[in-house]
């Protein structure tokens, strides 16, 4: 039974999106007695995945979107955690290659450069085939205007899926959700 929850935002993002605070007030009023956390993290990969093993205990369960969700699934196959992922980024490293140079964070307010370097620490942590895939599953909708949804859908085939028709990268209506991801991450 998890004892901690982690949610994961996305690039160029923060631990307000809407999504983590969304879950967060709703998981709040539920009386879990469990811990949600959502940290903010770096736009460096490395310091990025530094800062959520920090967070790791027994019993931590994730949840993570976009570039978030690929940090889950790194972590999950890693320490054997469940995770639920959202709209996730499969091969971020190919994505963010056309994104190289000055970029701005207008959630966290931070100015940075993306470099190769980040592009080739994101390769690190790719798992070409699940180890777990027992312990992963995938909200995904099909209208995602970021990321290729059907690159997710063939990823995570040996996982659980809830695939909608439509939708966007934000995942529309992602309350109706929270009892699934709850039951699925075994949240108490």
């Amino acid at each position: 039974m998890a004892r901690r929850v982690i949610y994961i935002h996305g690039f160029n993002s923060s631990e307000l999106s809407f999504k983590a605070l969304q879950f967060g007030e709703w998981f709040a009023s539920q009386g879990y007695s469990c811990e949600y956390l959502t940290p903010r993290l770096s736009f460096d990969p490395r310091i990025a995945i530094s800062q959520l093993v920090a967070l790791i205990e027994p019993d931590t369960v994730l949840i993570g979107s976009s570039l978030g969700g690929y940090y889950a699934i790194y972590l999950s196959q890693l320490y054997g955690l469940k995770a639920v992922v959202i709209n996730p980024a499969v091969k971020p490293f190919d994505l963010l290659a056309d994104y190289l140079g000055a970029q701005y964070n207008p959630y966290q307010k931070v100015h940075y450069e993306l470099t190769l370097d980040h592009v080739e620490a994101l390769k690190q942590l790719h798992y070409a085939t699940l180890v777990h895939p027992q312990l992963v599953m995938l909200l995904q909708q099909m209208g995602d205007e970021v990321l290729p949804y059907q690159q997710a859908v063939r990823y995570f085939m040996a996982c659980e899926q809830r695939i909608e028709f439509a939708g966007d990268h934000s995942f529309m209506a992602f309350q109706r959700y929270f009892y699934t991801i709850v039951n699925f991450l075994e949240i108490t």
